[in-house]
């Protein structure tokens, strides 16, 4: 009887944990939409972004999708998955609040193992800079045409220090002047010579030229999307419904989450090698189980234990070695 109360136990437990493994990839953090490549539960998405964006509940209930880089967490503004890029804020960045007092600040940088990368349509604003260090002046007007040729100098009259962005003031007794620096290491040296930064990116707003793009404060950071064959498949809504991008959290093979259990292919492809066993698939799978499951586990544990204490010796000398419990 224990035997079979075990096999029925087990089942239970796999069918119940099936269920969670499909429900567990969150597809939202607030009001961001949360689509592959990146996740927010281990095991979903692509292992190319795995621990890099974080969802965090603040004190008024709500949701902030974080990005996790080596400078720290910044808070994500806008995903677009059409035009692969997002949109962070740097909280030591200036702002135009601060006026013409610079807060202590630190280089925003990223992890280059990644396949994220700083977006051209950045530019960046620096203030106060040492001029025996940092070359500033004004850049000439074929600069616009070939800025190739003008990568060492920082700009002091470039068009965003003359109409700071929702600023209602411009700078009088401080310097200012545009740069991009190509890489976070140009960034952490322009910062040991200037008193402040902030980051200016060009989003599109749909306008007509020359008017389509509008200067706002934040750090773009592109991204690719790894496409693969397997990928595609498990989406194909022709193939079970379509299903969820993931990977094994031990092997980080790719794996099709399904409504039904995880597959190595599509939702479809029952002869497929199929991983519901495998409570490591994704992690934190095990608080998917209902309470009712959970209690029902632990009664049944009780029960058992409390009857093979009562249960008579028949063969052998029962001791802490061979227990089953």
């Amino acid at each position: 009887m224990s035997f079979h109360s075990i096999s029925l136990l087990l089942t239970i437990f796999q069918l119940t944990l099936t269920n969670s493994q499909s429900t567990l990839c969150r597809t939202s953090c607030g009001s961001i939409p949360i689509q592959y490549p990146f996740s927010i539960d281990d095991g979903c998405g692509s292992p190319y972004y795995r621990y890099i964006l974080s969802c965090s509940q603040s004190s008024d209930h709500s949701h902030n999708l974080q990005l996790r880089t080596p400078s720290g967490s910044y808070l994500v503004h806008h995903v677009s998955y059409i035009d692969p890029h997002i949109v962070v804020t740097d909280p030591f960045m200036w702002n135009c609040e601060d006026g013409e007092s610079f807060r202590p600040t630190r280089p925003f940088s990223l992890d280059t193992s990644t396949r994220f990368k700083l977006s051209p349509q950045n530019q960046y604003l620096f203030f106060n800079c040492s001029e025996e260090k940092v070359i500033v002046k004004p850049k000439p007007v074929f600069c616009e045409k070939f800025p190739e040729h003008c990568d060492s100098s920082c700009d002091s009259a470039s068009y965003l220090c003359r109409h700071l962005p929702m600023c209602s003031f411009a700078m009088s007794g401080s310097s200012c002047c545009s740069y991009y620096p190509k890489a976070s290491e140009s960034l952490r040296l322009m910062l040991m010579y200037c008193s402040s930064y902030a980051s200016v990116y060009w989003r599109n707003v749909g306008a007509p030229q020359p008017y389509e793009q509008a200067p706002e404060y934040g750090i773009r950071v592109d991204f690719d999307v790894p496409v693969t064959t397997r990928c595609l498949q498990c989406q194909d809504q022709s193939k079970g419904g379509g299903g969820t991008c993931g990977f094994d959290v031990q092997t980080q093979s790719f794996m099709c989450l399904c409504k039904e259990g995880n597959s190595t292919t599509h939702c479809n492809d029952y002869d497929s090698a199929r991983h519901n066993r495998n409570v490591h698939v994704i992690a934190g799978t095990v608080t998917g189980i209902s309470a009712f499951g959970a209690l029902g586990i632990g009664a049944f544990i009780w029960y058992l234990k409390k009857v093979r204490s009562k249960a008579p010796v028949t063969c052998g000398v029962q001791n802490n070695e061979n227990r089953l419990f």
